[in-house]
């Protein structure tokens, strides 16, 4: 286990406010969250972890939408961001603060920021000319330009050449030091093929980069809308570089100034470079640390197309909600956990594919059984059995086992390898189910009459069962909180600060909750609950959810 006591401090990428919500934002979130749980349980009661996500509001096209649709930007930002909120709600996201650009809390602190490079020097005014992704609200290198062919490699719309006084960045000046940092791995980014995608173009030099634009230019005939550049309010600070201050301004503060830096930033990979190049380098310019870590993952397709709003190809909230109502959230989030994006290669989200592993790992794997052994508990002893001090049966060594799956899963987790850590805890569901077949108690227990050694045996074989499964839990618990909490409810074995409260603290850390034979341990005579399983077996030929049956 870790001994690391520093604080855990995990963020999202903070989410374009244009537009509602969709599967590409909750995915992200849903890993964060994860991440965040593990860690609150890994640490114990009193964990300082804390999670930041929130929304991205300066941009010029909420300016025009708002507009268009006879609201101020302000109402139009607050409308979408309730929308986020609502979203990660819904998707049972643990964030400990959602912070808006548009609040004050924020700009206050990037005023301050740039200010301070202004007096540095770090920031100076001159003229650009370059390319524009107006869809992105995005500088383009001419490289990147030209390998794109001159257009969005997003939205596929051509680029726009500018020519526009702007106040800069010296980039140029951090070029040497940030590349020793990350081949160092001292500034660590995953997965390494985005580490060396990033050392690659750090070869062809860095040029400085513009943060601000002029006031009008966007928003003609509106109130400003954004940072304005301190000292001078005919620029606003450019809306990338505004946003990128959010990790640190949302605890620059005397409460939790100690949080920084950041643990881990979670972001997809069309954002690498602002994270992992323009980021850090500002933060030398400010003199603060460099965030520990930075994981970019790729996408979740459609098709052969990413899934995102511009092109309309999306997995939107609603038809979550439809997925949540037939199979439960928990399941949503378990798919994303395990077979979304999280690495260097994309990934197709399909019904057919999310039908198979819901089957495999939960309705046939988790969910069965523990109906199976709580089924068996109940019927052969009433309440949890006695193994008389057996650990060991048919060469399955218990204690061995389950202390392996918890370290396999803690040192996924500060891999950041999610599937991996989560499927630690699936293991020794597989495990208990091949124990099963292996010491076949439902056989045993018709010779207990007739063989004074069975009853003893049946009950070893049940509790080593029952005590494996709820190790696991603990394991699955970050994916799955809610239904989790219901078997832990049900056995009678909340390692949780309040029973009722999947995301109360946890009353001891990890490894002390899945320690074999320890306090928190199942013991004998305790009630264990017969109950219907916690996911029911999906068949594969129903219509996918939300969507109607031809004719």
């Amino acid at each position: 286990m870790s001994d690391d006591h520093r604080p855990y401090y995990i963020t999202t990428p903070i989410y374009y406010v244009n537009g509602r919500p969709h599967l590409g934002h909750g995915y992200t979130t849903v890993i964060a969250d994860v991440l965040a749980r593990f860690q609150r349980m890994l640490r114990g009661s009193g964990a300082e972890v804390f999670f930041l996500t929130g929304t991205d509001e300066h941009a010029d096209k909420v300016v025009s939408t708002a507009a268009s649709r006879g609201m101020t930007p302000q109402e139009w930002a607050g409308q979408n961001a309730e929308a986020f909120e609502a979203f990660f709600r819904d998707l049972r996201i643990s964030n400990d603060d959602f912070i808006r650009t548009s609040q004050d809390r924020h700009k206050a602190k990037v005023e301050a920021y740039i200010r301070s490079m202004l007096d540095s020097g770090d920031i100076y005014k001159g003229d650009y000319t370059g390319w524009y992704d107006p869809g992105q609200e995005e500088y383009v290198t001419e490289t990147a330009a030209r390998e794109n062919e001159y257009k969005s490699p997003v939205s596929g719309e051509p680029l726009e050449k500018r020519t526009e006084q702007n106040y800069f960045f010296r980039l140029s000046a951090y070029q040497d030091r940030l590349e020793e940092l990350i081949r160092s791995e001292q500034y660590l980014v995953l997965p390494e093929a985005r580490r060396n995608e990033v050392l690659g173009r750090l070869t062809q030099g860095l040029r400085d980069v513009p943060v601000s634009r002029a006031v009008g230019d966007g928003a003609s005939g509106q109130e400003p809308w954004g940072v304005l550049m301190p000292g001078d309010p005919e620029h606003r600070i450019y809306v990338w570089i505004d946003a990128l201050f959010n990790y640190l301004s949302t605890v620059d503060t005397d409460e939790r100034r100690h949080l920084w830096p950041a643990s881990v930033h979670l972001i997809a990979k069309d954002i690498l470079w602002f994270h992992a190049v323009i980021w850090p380098a500002m933060l030398m310019a400010l003199g603060r640390e460099l965030p520990r870590s930075l994981y970019v993952h790729a996408y979740f397709m459609m098709g052969e197309r990413k899934m995102s709003k511009s092109l309309g190809n999306f997995v939107t909230p609603e038809e979550i909600h439809a997925y949540a109502d037939r199979y439960g959230i928990d399941a949503f989030r378990w798919y994303l956990a395990t077979q979304g994006p999280w690495g260097a290669n994309d990934a197709d989200f399909t019904y057919a594919k999310f039908v198979e592993v819901y089957n495999a790992d939960l309705a046939n794997g988790f969910g069965n059984s523990t109906s199976r052994v709580s089924n068996m508990v109940a019927k052969y002893f009433e309440s949890c059995p006695d193994p008389a001090g057996q650990t060991e049966l048919e060469g399955h060594d218990w204690p061995k086992l389950t202390g392996e799956a918890v370290c396999s899963a803690v040192d996924a987790s500060g891999r950041l390898d999610v599937a991996s850590m989560l499927k630690a805890g699936l293991s020794l569901v597989r495990a208990v189910d091949g124990y099963i077949n292996t010491t076949e108690p439902f056989r045993l227990a018709k010779t207990i009459e007739s063989d004074p050694h069975a009853g003893p045996r049946l009950a070893a074989i049940l509790y080593h069962c029952a005590e494996a499964l709820r190790v696991a839990s603990l394991l699955l618990y970050p994916a799955m909180p809610d239904k989790v909490a219901e078997l832990w409810r049900r056995w009678r074995c909340s390692p949780l600060t309040d029973a009722n409260n999947a995301d109360s603290g946890f009353v001891a850390p990890l490894a002390e909750l899945a320690a074999w034979g320890g306090a928190h341990s199942l013991k004998p005579g305790q009630h264990i609950e017969k109950g219907e399983p916690l996911f029911m077996r999906a068949d594969p030929a129903e219509p996918e959810p939300g969507v109607k049956p031809a004719g």
